[in-house]
């Protein structure tokens, strides 16, 4: 599954769906109990088309409080913007963002199902904000839980004893052919501008790893958010058994 860009032109109805697709879970039901929590804050006494607003799209799981705070968490992180500290609540940032915010400002904060598997529950989290400038700023993370153990999984946990390197240089032939296959018309060109690198954001799937790139990182804007996936049957060496299927 590939990301759609941010791009302000497309207006905020697109920006909100663009959200929701990149984010579709699988057909079957997550087998754990949550609610979803939607709300869109304009400015006060605003009352025209172009009104600043906050949209904050947050999961709520009534049996694992410490996924909510992992949730909350990583949500006010992505809230920040550039040297801003992180607000200490979702609800702080509105309120703040909604009391310096000019005409066409708005921010957009999401967490999603991404997938599920075994114990493991994959959330998707992203950030959006317009700043009325040319691109807007686009933010994206996963928390992958461990519904037993009640924690975020690291890719380390995932990974057989010493095979962290082995894994990397899979990813890195996966970076090769995402090139191979997004850029076919000037690979050497691409691969030079845009080298590969490792990124933070893993999402440990039911039948791949996934890796996802924060806008500019190994591609220009446009690109979005790119994805590069390691499916399971090149790596029944180097993850542990538990994760693969």
């Amino acid at each position: 599954m590939s990301s759609s860009p941010f791009i302000p032109l497309l207006g905020l109805v697109a920006l909100a769906l663009s959200l929701a697709a990149c984010q579709r879970p699988p057909a079957d039901q997550p087998p754990v109990a949550f609610e979803r929590s939607i709300s869109e804050t304009r400015s006060e006494g605003c009352d025209g088309e172009h009104c600043p607003l906050v949209n904050i799209d947050v999961l709520r799981f009534p049996g694992e409080p410490e996924l909510e705070r992992l949730i909350d968490r990583r949500l006010r992180q992505l809230a920040r913007h550039g040297d801003e500290p992180i607000p200490p609540s979702l609800e702080a940032h509105r309120q703040a963002f909604l009391a310096s915010a000019r005409d066409d400002w708005s921010s957009w904060l999401q967490a999603a199902i991404r997938d599920w598997h075994g114990q493991v529950l994959v959330i998707e989290l992203s950030s959006y904000r317009d700043l009325g400038d040319t691109t807007g700023h686009p933010g994206r993370g996963f928390i992958n839980y461990d519904r037993a153990a009640k924690r975020e999984l690291r890719l380390q946990d995932a990974l057989l004893p010493g095979r962290e390197g082995a894994f990397w240089r899979l990813a890195e032939q996966a970076h090769r052919d995402w090139v191979r296959q997004q850029h076919p018309e000037r690979i050497v060109e691409f691969r030079a501008a845009w080298p590969f690198r490792p990124t933070p954001h893993i999402a440990l799937l039911r039948d791949r790893v996934l890796l996802k790139y924060d806008v500019r990182q190994i591609a220009p804007y446009d690109n979005g958010h790119p994805e590069i996936s390691v499916p399971h049957s090149r790596l029944t060496d180097i993850l542990r058994p538990e994760f693969l299927r």
